[in-house]
Parts: structure tokens; C-alpha cells; sequence
């Protein structure tokens, strides 16, 4: 009969135990993506993620693409193939990712509310640009960004400017619309921010259960926004059709 030094049991047993934690975290982790959840309320960083240049990010990912393309089996000698990896990257580093860059965050300058206006402002149908950060597919929709003054007004661009900054890096729309109204309530020092995001979202509507039709709502309230009558005024202006 043959017998197992318990020392070698022990490794077995533990290298087992890794193997089910490891398989629990993968299962756990595509569970996350697949349906869609964020894990926090900033965009996951990390300390090291400005220690390499623009350049330097945009050759690295040059060669990770051309990798990618390549065990894809594709022949990137074909004229129309050959520039892609290049393209990619600098789309990656210079556009669609270029929200990650805290250079980059608009300068949001107030003005005294002087005029003395008491109202709600909404600024509605802000177009949405972003990338799933789980399948890095698009996401596209609209904004509606409302606030009420405490003395202080922003410029109406401003908060377009604001909503393509935090849309420009991999993101999940719940968290995009949080950002939205955090950062706008630093801007505007008050807490009587409100944002709206009607989305589509192509890892949904192109891959998996490939749904053209649907599209995701979120919403943030902020202050008198989270009173029933606020709320419902902010609701009725974004249904005004407006037509030039």
C-alpha cells in the first residue's frame, strides 16, 4: 500500500485550495464584468500610472496591439492592417482615454450669480462618448446636467467640458454620473447638483445578449434635488423638445 508523506498531503491539499480560490476569483471577477458592476466611485488607479510618458504608453501598446492582431492571425504586412496597431494606440492614450490624464480636467472658472437668478439651469442632451470598462466597447447616450445656485454660476460649456472629461476613460455609467455631480458640486460649492444618463451600451447591444433596443438610465440627486417636487421639475424640463 502506498503512503503520502503528510508534508507532500499538506502541499497537495493547499496547492488544491489555491487552485478553487484563484477559480472563485476569475468566476467572481467575470461576474462582475458580465453584469456590468462597479467596484468603486473613482477610477481605479494605479501610484505608478503617470510615471510613463504619452509617447511611451502610445509604443508600448503599439506592440501589444499588433500582438493581439497577430494571434488573431491576421497579416499586418496588408497595407490597410500595417498603421493599425499605431492608430489604436495613440486613440487609446490621445482620445478616447484621455479623461485619465488629471492635465486634463477643465479649468471650471464661476462667476457671480450678479443677476441674481433663483432658478434651476439645466443643461440637457449632453452628448455621451465613453468606453465600457469591462469589454472596452463604446458607450453612447446623453447627459442632462441641472444645478441651482448659491451665489455662483458656471459658464454652460463648462459642463459639457466636465461630462467628456470624466466619459473620456474606461468607465461604468453609474460611476460617470457620480463624478459628474461630485465634481460639479466642488465647482459650484453647493450640494444642489442633479445628472441624468440615457445610454446605450455596445457590449449589450453588440456581444452577449446583442439587445439593440435597451439602454441604461442612471441618475445622481444632490441636495433640494432629492425633494420630490425638485426632482420632478428637473424631470419635466428634460422632456421639453426643443427645436431651432
Amino acid at each position: 500500500m502506498r503512503t503520502v508523506p503528510i508534508a507532500i498531503g499538506m502541499t497537495v491539499k493547499n496547492n488544491r485550495y489555491k487552485h478553487m480560490k484563484l477559480n472563485n476569483n476569475i468566476e467572481k471577477f467575470e461576474s462582475l464584468g458580465n453584469n456590468h458592476i462597479g467596484t468603486s466611485k473613482d477610477t481605479p488607479m494605479r501610484n505608478d500610472a503617470f510615471k510613463l510618458s504619452k509617447e511611451e504608453k502610445i509604443d508600448i501598446i503599439k506592440d501589444d496591439v499588433r500582438h493581439i492582431l497577430e494571434t488573431l492571425g491576421l497579416d499586418l504586412t496588408d497595407d490597410s492592417l500595417n498603421g493599425t496597431p499605431l492608430r489604436v494606440a495613440k486613440m487609446f492614450v490621445k482620445e478616447i482615454f484621455d479623461g485619465l490624464d488629471p492635465d486634463k480636467k477643465p479649468e471650471a472658472s464661476t462667476f457671480e450669480n450678479k443677476y441674481k437668478y433663483g432658478e434651476m439651469l439645466v443643461e440637457k442632451n449632453i452628448t455621451v462618448y465613453s468606453t465600457c470598462e469591462h469589454h472596452l466597447l463604446p458607450i453612447v447616450g446623453k447627459a442632462h446636467v441641472a444645478y441651482i445656485s448659491n451665489g455662483t454660476v458656471v459658464g454652460l460649456s463648462k459642463i459639457n467640458r466636465i461630462v467628456d472629461y470624466f466619459a473620456k476613460r474606461p468607465q461604468v455609467q453609474e460611476r460617470l454620473t457620480i463624478q459628474i455631480v461630485e465634481e460639479l458640486k466642488k465647482v459650484l460649492n453647493t450640494e444642489d447638483v442633479a445628472c441624468i444618463i440615457d445610454a446605450k451600451h455596445l457590449c449589450v447591444n453588440s456581444r452577449g445578449i446583442r439587445d439593440i433596443e435597451s439602454s441604461t438610465v442612471t441618475s445622481e440627486f444632490g441636495g433640494k434635488f432629492k425633494e420630490k417636487g425638485t426632482r420632478r421639475e428637473f424631470l419635466d424640463y428634460i422632456k421639453l423638445e426643443t427645436k431651432f
